[in-house]
């Protein structure tokens, strides 16, 4: 089971240890899990708002069946190199162990409440899936 703290509004993720990852099957690369990160800009960025987002992220997305690695945090606002992407208030980073399991996440009752929960204050969501190695 992942554990998630929230220390003002930064979110730390303890991921699962000895998961394991799925072999390879239905043309999923051996070796990698589905990495699925969520990016929201909100119409109400205060600090409160991005703060129950965070919150909402860990009550409805968090411990699903096949998911092996939460974390949701808040941007962090000091960076402000000229390659950091500004566009978004709040990310969510989910790694499961197969398209399977991320396809069944997409169809839960939680996901979908928390769409219809949370959905009125974004004013823009982005979504990047990729395949990624974990580990060293």
């Amino acid at each position: 089971m992942n554990h998630l703290l929230i220390v003002g509004s930064l979110a730390l993720v303890v991921p699962c240890l000895g998961a394991a990852v799925a072999p390879s099957d239905g043309g999923e690369p051996a070796g990698k899990v589905f990495a699925h990160n969520v990016y929201f800009a909100l119409n109400d960025a205060s600090p409160e708002a991005r703060e129950a987002l965070v919150e909402a992220c860990g009550k409805y997305l968090s411990g699903h069946d096949g998911a092996i690695f939460f974390a949701a945090g808040t941007r962090v606002r000091e960076s402000k190199r000229d390659v950091n992407d500004t566009d978004f208030d709040v990310s969510l980073h989910i790694h499961f162990e197969s398209a399977a399991a991320h396809a069944a996440y997409q169809e839960h009752p939680r996901h979908k409440e928390f769409i219809a929960a949370m959905n009125a204050n974004w004013k823009a969501v982005r979504v990047f899936d990729s395949w990624v190695s974990t580990g060293s």
